[in-house]
């Protein structure tokens, strides 16, 4: 049966968005139906996924934030994890979580391939029996 997945990516950086994004494509396997939506910042990643819960059968989530001068920084990275994880707990679908989590932009460049990690995992959930 062919899965369906949807990518959410955060566009608020969109050269690292780009990367994460084409680094989780090339690791999903080609008969998979995949859709992607992009949102403004990581914040609205868990509720893209959650109003599409019962359509696909995995999620990727794509995004970058970096430490600023405020603590603006953790209460994102925080939460958006938190809610990640709970929606994956409680639909029991797996979302694979390639949120990038940095210091400063250099941080983020060198680990703009990430997304394919979060696609792998998702991959390796699905497969079990």
């Amino acid at each position: 049966m062919m899965k369906k997945i949807l990518i959410v990516t955060a566009d608020y950086y969109k050269d690292i968005s780009l990367g994460l994004l084409n680094s989780a494509k090339k690791n999903l396997p080609r008969n998979f139906n995949i859709k992607m939506i992009k949102v403004p910042g990581v914040f609205e990643i868990p509720v893209t996924i959650s109003k599409h819960l019962k359509k696909f059968d995995a999620f990727i989530a794509l995004g970058c934030v970096i430490k600023g001068q405020t603590p603006h920084f953790d209460f994102i990275s925080q939460s958006s994890t938190n809610a990640i994880m709970d929606l994956a707990i409680n639909s029991k679908k797996p979302i694979g979580n390639g949120i990038l989590t940095c210091l400063n932009m250099k941080q983020a460049k060198a680990r703009k391939k990430k997304g394919a990690e979060a696609a792998k995992a998702v991959v390796s959930v699905l497969s079990q029996k």
